[in-house]
């Protein structure tokens, strides 16, 4: 698929699986509330979780984002070098960050991917991309494409390539206390 006819694709409501870091990630427009809840239904995941967003630079995130000190973003940025250590950061979210992002919290999770291909993927689409395990709640991930295609079948468009090979889904650390909630 184009960069154009993603673009199309995810601004439709379209779903896709894709390779991350350590597995591939259920990804949709964050902006697009019915295609987010394609991804909860899909999961079988309460939206009162909250989901986590992926993109290439924190430019793409910044709109999603209240505003942060020039040094918290540096400190968020030296832990995006590393596809073998995924990081994913708790910020508080902005004023006009949709609720079926932020569930039941005031505060988002995000992560600017160095995995080659999720990056490119969020260059393409231009814009950030809700990412959420390629799994139903409580189930092992799906770690290749043909295992995506025979879990969700016709259900989400899955994209071809190989996920990082990082040991581990990404750590899970609230910015504002510097608390790790997952490692």
């Amino acid at each position: 698929m184009n960069a154009r006819g993603l673009r199309h694709f995810l601004k439709s409501g379209g779903v896709v699986a894709y390779p991350t870091e350590a597995v591939f990630g259920l990804g949709c427009d964050p902006k697009n509330r019915r295609a987010v809840k394609r991804i909860l239904g899909i999961k079988g995941r309460p939206q009162n979780k909250g989901l986590i967003l992926v993109a290439d630079s924190f430019c793409r995130l910044q709109a999603f984002v209240a505003p942060l000190k020039q040094s918290q973003i540096f400190t968020m940025q030296q832990s995006w070098r590393d596809p073998q250590q995924p990081h994913t950061w708790i910020v508080p979210a902005s004023k006009d960050c949709p609720k079926w992002l932020t569930g039941q919290h005031k505060s988002l999770a995000i992560r600017v991917s160095s995995h080659p291909y999720t990056a490119k993927l969020c260059k393409d689409s231009g814009m950030a991309l809700v990412s959420t395990s390629a799994n139903r709640s409580g189930h092992q991930a799906a770690k290749t494409s043909k295992n995506c295609q025979k879990r969700f079948g016709s259900s989400v468009k899955t994209l071809n390539g190989k996920i990082a090979g990082a040991k581990k889904t990404s750590t899970i650390q609230d910015l504002m206390t510097g608390k790790i909630l997952r490692k």
